[in-house]
């Protein structure tokens, strides 16, 4: 049976003529159209009206009659008649209001009697009705009559025609403003009227309806002067919701004009959250300086030290031990701890509690160990992630220090890793730790002098101290061999990412340009100097590594691997930059080197991250489709294209074929660094992960697991770890070692046991693959990071944030597993994996009272809602269940207090919350 064909069932015969007249029927109604009927029509009776419609329709009839005649005197009765009678009908509008039906027929009469009339009340108020009726007509012929009546017949009392009438007028003010910037015509007398309409739509709850129209006509600002005490929460939300639909440079409005709105209404904790998102140090520090209420100035102090971003305080703050506290994140090793307590997890666990090797399959169980040094030096990795910032562990603070520790038990380069995880282990506990670490300086072998370095960095990292032990530490780089510089280069990145401090320029720009430098301590300077000024467009640095990539006597050096992380370092001054980094990207096309345009592509990425920008992601995806042909390919057809180039006028351009590989790396990536952030994009750009798997070359599928793997970061859906557990089969190893890699960022800190189980079955899958099992014990320890007390996203503050110094850690550990994990992390440069440090964060919620101390107050822990424009007061959490605090959040859950007994003083309930006893609180 040809394809298309169906059965025809036998009771359905006997159907067939009587079902074809009935369709030719109906097809032949629809070809009529609205041009009359036509043969073959349904002759359909005409609407029978009922008498109390019958009499309207007459009434209607004779009042637009008199409308018709000579006599002036009988106009003004007859149009108020008809206006009271519109006006009555439209109240509710869940039908068309029969006035307007009746009165359609005699539209065009109208409005030919309208342009006879003279000038006057009458011809206004004619004026008026027809504004209400040219709601009918508008679908057709492009007409926008409403308005074209509204402004010749102008009124304060708009509202009266109902909510309908004033919806359609901003409709059609909406469409006019864009015809007439086309035709370049004056748009003052919309812009008049869309001010009476604001006022309408903020007093009837369509918060939605009047930002949308100053949107449409670009006066947003303008919002500031409407909204109340009643409405401006609304608005807010609102608008902030609307930025990453929105294009550079409304999305900076909205968020500007948002902020403006919050402080004047005295919600500095979310104006605060909005400044940090533009990214604008004085308004930060405008909103910090504004209030002197203690409490909410330390829980200020709090949200700025949550996003890593240092403020000198001055004057009575500067006296203030626990202001400064608040800001520099002094006190989180300690509420670390009180959550673990809360948890009972404070007991440290070994790795084999993670690997539970009993459970892989019996046929491989004993093979785990195929290289010796290498698996101890997992082990290392792993047991720091997991006891992460709880100061104690079975391996590496042991009885007898370090001569009993775990250092002897790995081979060279391995000794800096190992040492360095002891600065995981007491994570952001300087002060109680640094004689722990200092031990490791002590002993003879470079490598572990090296890892003690990085330990401090490690160990420092999203804290500060007053006494800074750190820079005096890592900060003289005098008679050191280059193991240790390069340890105490990404030491200071560590510590320091994000702090923007002046006093590290002298000490690492030198190192960047120095040419008689190894290139690895060169890139390393750089790196380190872009996480320092992460996002702050440094113009010093950006000009020393521009300079540094121009320069003749090291082109040599610059073919070198670690060139991507100089590139690196340029673009992450500029991460959240939007527009400010088209000057470096001028600058890099002039550049003709091969590594130019991998550095202009990743400069771009960064600038436009978390923006959800669809032009951006459009571009990249273009990266992503082109072919690069190979240097194999016949001269001949190379000399053919060049010749018809040049007839083209395109201009002529060598291709570098690792280069332009690395460009599509990079462009995977930053499909998912944009779309961060903007739920519709992340589902749209993982449907092109699938796409770009089955159609695209091996250098795109290595980048696809990592660019999965960041999309979703401490957050193990379903539908990604599925895929990726597909991917660590792949026939290509170095795509699977990604794919493995990626399994452990998307369930980072969370313990899912359909992972672990994954992860497993994968140690056993690959028992005599030294590297990928490897990187299966590296996933396993970063999925049980902070035995799942930890996150690695770089959002926060409900997911609307995005962290530049956390960005900016994963980016690089992406960018050294990028087109080939053998490059770096399997090869002698593991110890790169340690810039994960920078997202990590307890996904916590602690409360203090006024006094900082802890305070145990109930809340309800649910999944967040979305209530975006939703009328009332809708619930913003669904299956909650009450909990007493401190409390571990999930990716997307949300908190509330139970009763109104307190005041949260930070805008979302997160992280660190102050309190504030409710003065008009009663006890039920």
């Amino acid at each position: 049976m040809a394809k298309g064909e169906e059965k025809v069932k036998p009771q359905d015969k006997g159907k067939g003529k009587a079902e074809e007249k009935a369709v030719n029927g109906v097809n032949g109604a629809k070809e009529a159209g609205e041009d009359g009927p036509k043969d073959g029509d349904l002759k359909l009776p005409a609407e029978e009206l009922s008498e109390e419609d019958q009499k309207s329709k007459d009434e209607l009839d004779m009042l637009v009659e008199r409308l018709l005649e000579k006599d002036k005197s009988l106009y003004k009765a007859a149009l108020e008649a008809i206006n009271t009678n519109i006006k009555t009908s439209t109240s509710s509008m869940t039908a068309i209001p029969k006035p307007l039906k009746f009165l359609r027929p005699h539209y065009e009469k109208l409005r030919e009697t309208y342009d006879t009339w003279p000038a006057g009340d009458d011809k206004n108020s004619l004026a008026d009705t027809l504004s209400v009726l040219g709601m009918t007509y508008s679908d057709s012929e492009d007409r926008r009559d409403t308005l074209k009546y509204r402004l010749l017949a102008p009124s304060s009392d708009l509202g009266s025609w109902g909510h309908e009438y004033m919806r359609h007028l901003a409709l059609e003010i909406g469409q006019e403003y864009q015809a007439r910037l086309d035709e370049e015509k004056a748009t003052e007398d919309i812009a008049e009227m869309t001010r009476t309409l604001v006022p309408f739509f903020l007093s009837h709850n369509a918060e939605a309806d009047a930002v949308d129209i100053l949107s449409e006509l670009e006066m947003i600002e303008e919002i500031k002067k409407y909204v109340d005490a009643d409405t401006y929460a609304r608005v807010c939300l609102y608008m902030v919701s609307m930025v990453p639909l929105l294009t550079y440079p409304d999305n900076d409005r909205f968020v500007r004009t948002a902020h403006d709105i919050y402080v004047t209404h005295k919600q500095l904790a979310k104006a605060i959250s909005l400044a940090i998102r533009l990214n604008d140090m004085d308004l930060i520090k405008a909103d910090f300086a504004s209030t002197d209420d203690k409490a909410l100035k330390r829980q200020l102090a709090l949200i700025i030290g949550r996003q890593r971003l240092v403020i000198d305080l001055e004057g009575e703050d500067a006296q203030d031990v626990e202001l400064q506290e608040c800001m520099n994140n002094a006190k989180l090793p300690e509420y670390f701890k009180t959550l673990a307590k809360e948890l009972n997890v404070l007991d440290p666990k070994v790795p084999e509690d993670i690997y539970k090797s009993h459970l892989e399959s019996s046929r491989t169980a004993g093979l785990t160990n195929t290289d010796s040094a290498r698996h101890n030096l997992a082990s290392a990795f792993v047991n720091g992630f997991v006891n992460a910032g709880f100061g104690d562990d079975k391996l590496m603070q042991v009885e007898g220090g370090v001569k009993n520790s775990w250092i002897w038990k790995v081979k060279e380069e391995g000794m800096i890793s190992t040492a360095a995880s002891a600065g995981l282990l007491n994570l952001w506990d300087v002060e109680m730790s640094l004689d722990k670490i200092d031990a490791y300086t002590y002993v003879p072998e470079e490598q572990v002098k090296a890892g003690a370095a990085l330990a401090m960095g490690i160990m420092n990292s999203g804290v500060r101290l007053e006494s800074d032990p750190t820079m005096a530490l890592l900060g003289d780089f005098e008679g050191k061999s280059v193991t240790v510089r390069v340890a105490s280069i990404m030491g200071l990145g560590l510590a320091y990412a994000g702090s923007n401090r002046e006093d590290l320029l002298e000490i690492l720009l030198p190192l960047v340009a120095e040419p008689s430098l190894d290139m690895q301590i060169s890139a390393m300077a750089a790196l380190s100097l872009g996480m320092i000024f992460v996002g702050s467009a440094q113009s010093d640095v950006s000009e020393a590594i521009i300079q540094t990539l121009l320069d003749e006597d090291r082109t040599n050096q610059l073919k070198d691997k670690w060139t991507r992380f100089m590139t690196l370092g340029l673009a992450l001054l500029y991460l959240g930059q939007q527009e400010e980094v088209d000057v470096v990207l001028e600058t890099l096309k002039a550049i003709d080197h091969p590594m130019s345009k991998p550095a202009s592509v990743l400069a771009d990425i960064c600038a436009w991250s978390g923006t959800g920008a669809v032009l951006k992601l459009q571009q990249l995806l273009h990266i992503c489709n082109e072919h690069i042909e190979d240097k194999d390919e016949s001269k001949d057809s190379d000399k053919d294209k060049d010749k018809d180039k040049k007839e083209d006028g395109a201009e002529e351009e060598e291709r570098d074929i690792p280069g332009a590989q690395l460009v599509q790396s990079y462009a995977v990536l930053g499909l998912s660094l944009v779309a961060l952030g903007e739920d519709v994009g992340q589902e749209m750009v993982l449907r092109q992960f699938g796409h770009l798997m089955h159609y695209s070359e091996p250098n795109i599928r290595r980048a696809v697991p990592l660019a999965m793997g960041l999309i979703s970061v401490s957050n193990p859906q379903m539908k990604i770890y599925d895929t990726l557990s597909r991917y660590s089969h792949d026939n290509d190893v170095e795509v699977a070692i990604n794919a493995i890699f990626a399994m452990g960022l998307v369930g980072a800190g969370t313990n899912n046991a359909r992972l672990a189980q994954l992860l497993r079955q994968l140690a056993s899958y690959y028992s005599r693959d030294g590297g990928a099992l490897f990187m299966v014990r590296i996933a396993q320890g970063l999925l049980h990071a902070g035995k799942g007390t930890m996150t690695l996203s770089p959002l926060h503050t409900d997911r609307s944030v995005l962290s530049r110094v956390a960005a900016s850690g994963l980016l690089t550990v992406a960018i050294s597993l990028i087109s080939n994990p053998k490059d770096f992390i399997l090869d002698k440069d593991h110890y790169l994996l340690y810039y994960l440090v920078t997202a990590m964060h307890p996904r916590f919620l602690i409360t203090l009272g006024e006094d900082l101390k802890p305070l145990q107050v109930n809340v309800r822990v649910g999944q967040a809602v979305d209530v975006v424009g939703q009328a009332g007061r809708p619930k913003t959490i669904t299956g909650w269940q009450t909990q007493s605090t401190p409390v571990l959040l999930g990716h997307g859950e949300r908190a509330e207090l139970e009763d109104e007994e307190w005041i949260c003083l930070a805008s979302v309930m997160e992280g660190v919350c102050i309190l504030k006893k409710n003065p008009d609180w009663q006890a039920p």
